[in-house]
């Protein structure tokens, strides 16, 4: 009887993956069999729940990570950590995401800051950050960006709009540079249905009622699930994209036709 090597998991980092889309990408990359690594900034009881349930399923298949996505030194911290947990990385999932609206009237330069470093900046400097693990195992970087930065910009949020435009572009230059060892691509959400919360912001309160307004003009007449924007980052990074980089995949039920 010949007894042969057991395949080592293959490795997804996930920023902002304790909640909300992260947590649903998070759930089907692990279903898809990779170990998962699974970024917060603030959310740390929702990611330690998600890693435990995970882990109950797989033994040691999941990890909690904290970092401040807008400080360089810790993303280059957090790449190092994700990479040294199994020996290896081979996805890099940049989820993470403040939005909110910012009326030009009232913007501030903090606002900015915020807006673009966690859009932009973030995805950026933990690409380089991420890049000699992920040449080694010839991986994948997927960007989750927003169908409104390009083909539906929304009244107020023009800050969230450039920083999402940008990371954006950002994926179609990294994957040329970034060629032939690492594919990077993106998956371009329209709205996605939120988890009722049981006291809403007001924010909350007014993103709920801008997607009202928006459901006529989607032609699916419908929101996307956070499964169903998971299963595209899945694809993106598995052998059935192999050829496929420097593209952006609109999940958005045709909302950038209406």
């Amino acid at each position: 009887m010949v007894l042969r090597a057991r395949t080592p998991a293959r490795v997804a980092l996930i920023t902002g993956g304790g909640r909300r889309i992260g947590a649903a990408i998070v759930q089907a990359l692990h279903a898809a069999g990779y170990n998962v690594v699974i970024h917060h900034r603030a959310s740390a009881t929702e990611a330690r729940v998600l890693a435990k349930a995970l882990n109950a399923v797989r033994a040691d298949s999941a990890l909690v990570l904290r970092a401040d996505l807008l400080k360089v030194p810790q993303l280059q911290a957090l790449a190092q950590a994700a990479q040294e947990k199994w020996g290896r990385l081979d996805l890099l999932v940049n989820n993470a995401s403040s939005y909110f609206a910012t009326p030009l009237p009232t913007l501030s330069e903090q606002q900015f800051d915020d807006l673009v470093g966690s859009n932009f900046k973030a995805p950026l400097f933990l690409a380089q950050a991420c890049r000699p693990y992920l040449q080694k195992s010839e991986g994948a970087i997927v960007g989750v960006l927003d169908i409104h930065a390009r083909d539906a910009p929304r009244r107020g949020h023009s800050a969230y709009a450039a920083a999402k435009l940008a990371h954006w572009s950002l994926i179609e230059t990294l994957a040329l540079e970034l060629a032939p060892k690492i594919r990077c691509n993106g998956v371009a959400p329209g709205h996605v249905q939120a988890p009722v919360q049981a006291l809403p912001s007001a924010a909350e309160l007014a993103d709920l009622a801008d997607k009202r307004r928006q459901l006529p003009h989607i032609p699916l007449a419908r929101y996307a699930s956070p499964e169903e924007i998971a299963s595209v980052v899945v694809f993106l990074a598995s052998t059935a994209a192999s050829y496929v980089t420097g593209v952006v995949i609109p999940v958005d039920g045709g909302r950038r036709l209406g």
